[in-house]
């Protein structure tokens, strides 16, 4: 079977979005961007094509008949056996990795290096729990799920094995860039699907049987596109680049066909982009100089706050009086942010005004690139973040009256999704 792939390499995440020989999505693949781009690459494409299969999978036993409820409720096992095996791989290089970097320590190595072998094997052991039904993982990458649990299990360990915990946080620092930046680190489909057949008693049968057809089944890649922050440095020839403007509002269009107007928040750089009714670009603006109003921006105030990028929209919607914000110059952002706690405002206030300022900046873009007409749609990591886009809405409502807005789950996927458009529409 053909697929074309198209590859968003954002500053913060690299995403993939495989599209299938009618040009429908067959699965979307997103991990940390990284130094590594190629590699960064190829751990995106993987995931895409791993969750492409699960949808040919979908697709297969649909066709033998089972029952809606009982397919759900089969293939949500098998994913999570599946991806159980996924982090088991991964750990299992993690560990090897810090076993190698503390026996080279010479002060404490032969101490660290059982406190990483215990953090390691009690990490092992509550994979289990881990990807049960029903747990709630605050993420899907390995560096965020597994670091956060090595640093509390390393706190233990500390005490109780009277070593350093700065060192053990370096240990972990080292040896997961080798983890990261090892596209087999995940290990392979067949491998972990016939695991995962086996963990939820089914290697025998219809189901097993339709499961081998598609994890045999050969899938050639027809054509790809990259666009991104990064796309210069993607191992794809110049003609298979594109810019992030025109994928952006391909994608934007492609999800939403009515969709004239798009906003899109990244790490690095906030875009408005005007489309006509085939979703080519007319007009645009860009804040590119700077971070400032951007992803990365809520990222350094995250660490300021000792939070998780995540918890900032839903602490901020507790907001009851928003601090009012004219600057988010990320050079002062820290210095800022400290000043005015120390003056008694709120976290929450204080964050509520952060993102409306965001969305202010946002706004003299989308005026300076046409305004809005139509429907209007937010793409980009922050459109998952609800503090922004419940502050977008208020500012759209006050400027422009009532507006059509559109955001989807997806939106992250938004430039990789016109990039893939592309890439379907040239191997045509």
């Amino acid at each position: 079977m053909k697929y074309t792939v198209g590859i968003d390499l954002g500053s913060t995440t690299t995403k993939a979005v495989v599209l299938g020989e009618d040009a429908a999505v067959l699965g979307r693949g997103i991990t940390n961007s990284r130094s590594n781009y190629a590699v960064a690459c190829d751990v995106a494409l993987a995931e895409a094509l791993i969750n492409a299969r699960f949808s040919l999978i979908r697709g297969e036993l649909a066709h033998a008949g089972l029952d809606a409820a009982e397919l759900d409720a089969r293939l949500r096992d098998l994913e999570h056996a599946f991806r159980a095996g996924q982090y088991r791989s991964q750990l299992r290089v993690l560990a090897r990795e810090l076993d190698r970097f503390a026996g080279r320590m010479l002060v404490n190595g032969s101490a660290l290096r059982a406190a990483a072998r215990a953090i390691a094997e009690r990490m092992e052991s509550e994979i289990p729990a881990l990807y049960a039904e029903g747990t709630r993982r605050k993420s899907d990458f390995f560096r965020d799920l597994a670091g956060s649990r090595y640093m509390q299990l390393a706190e233990t360990e500390a005490r109780e094995r009277r070593v350093s915990f700065d060192q053990l946080v370096a240990l972990f620092d080292k040896a997961i860039l080798d983890v990261e930046n090892s596209a087999d680190a995940a290990g392979g489909f067949e491998d972990h699907m016939r695991a995962a057949l086996a963990s939820i008693g089914a290697s025998d049968g219809p189901f097993a049987a339709a499961v081998d057809r598609v994890a045999r089944m050969p899938l050639e890649n027809a054509g790809s596109v990259g666009t991104g922050y990064g796309r210069q440095r993607l191992p794809f020839p110049e003609g298979q680049i594109k810019s992030e403007i025109l994928c952006h509002g391909l994608g934007a269009h492609a999800m939403f066909p009515r969709t004239r107007t798009v906003l899109d928040i990244g790490g690095q750089d906030t875009k408005a982009i005007q489309v006509d009714a085939q979703g080519i670009v007319t007009a645009f603006q860009m804040n590119d100089r700077c971070a400032a109003g951007c992803g990365r921006y809520l990222g350094y105030i995250a660490d300021e706050m000792n939070l998780g990028v995540h918890e900032l929209g839903p602490l901020a919607c507790q907001s009851s009086a928003p601090t009012r914000i004219t600057s988010t110059c990320t050079v002062f952002a820290g210095a800022e942010l400290r000043e005015r706690l120390s003056l008694g405002e709120k976290r929450e206030d204080i964050l509520a005004g952060l993102h409306r300022a965001i969305i202010l900046r946002a706004m003299s873009l989308i005026a300076r690139s046409g305004g809005i007409t139509n429907e209007f749609t937010f793409t980009g990591g922050v459109a998952r973040n609800e503090a922004a886009v419940n502050a977008l809405r208020r500012l759209l409502a006050e400027n422009y009256g009532r507006v059509v807005i559109n955001i989807s789950d997806d939106s992250i996927y938004t430039g990789a999704l016109g990039a893939a458009l592309f890439a379907s529409r040239a191997a045509c």
